[in-house]
């Protein structure tokens, strides 16, 4: 997708290769991802290459700003990622290898001269986003609490609620 985050397959030097990028909003709008209002993360990727092995180590910290599924303010997430690939030559539908121990191996077409890690980056960022986002007990905007009727605290108030006594019945 984008020429920011491409690693070179074509001639790669055999050993260590690092590569490192950084990445803002503009990087999530490129997928019309309109959850996340603003992003600020670096990316860096171990490449090794040994034969016909190549591994690539990416880790990805930084942090998104989303909103608050409570209350609609802006919410900070940090995000922090590790990507452990094995990259293979090929279509993946006629391999009988294992897979590389912790490591997810992604196919790449024989004619590939490079890897671009955009989606993959992307995809792994997007998935380690919780699934409910709101602030901390104490950081939601108190004026917008109070127009939802629940407590900044996460638990619902169970005095107007009928089957709030039923939870003594556990007791």
């Amino acid at each position: 997708m984008g020429e920011d985050f491409v690693i070179p397959l074509n001639g790669l030097a055999a050993g260590e290769n690092i590569f490192s990028w950084h990445a803002g909003k503009e990087f999530f709008e490129r997928f019309d991802n309109s959850e996340i209002l603003d992003a600020q993360f670096d990316a860096s990727a171990a490449v090794e290459k040994s034969g016909q092995y190549i591994g690539v180590d990416c880790n990805v910290d930084g942090h998104v700003t989303v909103e608050c599924d409570r209350c609609l303010e802006n919410l900070l997430i940090p995000v922090h990622v590790e990507i452990r690939l094995s990259v293979k030559y090929g279509d993946g539908e006629t391999s009988d290898e294992p897979a590389d121990g912790d490591r997810e191996v992604i196919f790449v077409p024989s004619a590939s001269a490079e890897l671009d890690m955009s989606q993959i980056i992307y995809d792994y960022v997007c998935l380690s986003l919780p699934m409910q986002r709101v602030h901390l007990p104490g950081g939601c905007n108190p004026d917008a609490v109070k127009y939802i009727g629940t407590r900044d605290d996460s638990m619902p108030d169970t005095s107007d609620n009928p089957f709030g006594m039923l939870k003594d019945l556990l007791k």
